[in-house]
């Protein structure tokens, strides 16, 4: 059984003089070695300090007044929009509420009194016009 490599295991190889292996690090024996205990190292006490601890509970008060003034300002403009939703249904169908069933109004009319005389349409678009001329 031999290698097919056999034939060249002879032929001196030519080393790079750039390549070369780093000589093996030798440690110092004078390393500072861990104490038995290292209790004594721990002089700073883990606890929060007073001036974190405040700066901590302003920045939530903070935090919470702004959420609820957030949220009263959302419910706000939300029953705003409820409202004018509603104003418009009822000019619709009067008597008209999402909440309730739907009881229509009677609708009041008045018989005009012999004083009063009945306008034209062409009359009222005058007046209207009239007005919005002097507010002009």
């Amino acid at each position: 059984a031999q290698s097919q490599y056999a034939p060249a295991a002879h032929v001196p190889l030519i080393k790079s003089p750039g390549l070369r292996v780093p000589p093996p690090v030798h440690l110092p024996p004078d390393i500072h070695p861990l104490p038995d205990s290292v209790i004594p190292y721990f002089a700073y006490p883990y606890t929060l300090e007073p001036l974190i601890l405040t700066v901590e509970s302003s920045r939530r008060t903070t935090l919470a007044a702004h959420t609820t003034r957030r949220e009263a300002y959302i419910h706000a403009r939300d029953e705003e929009r409820d409202r004018r939703k509603r104003e418009v249904l009822r000019r619709v169908a009067p008597g008209f509420d999402p909440a309730a069933p739907l009881v229509p109004l009677r609708a009041t009319h008045s018989e005009p009194s012999t004083g009063e005389i009945k306008k034209d349409v062409m009359d009222d678009l005058v007046d209207q016009l009239a007005r919005m001329d002097k507010e002009t």
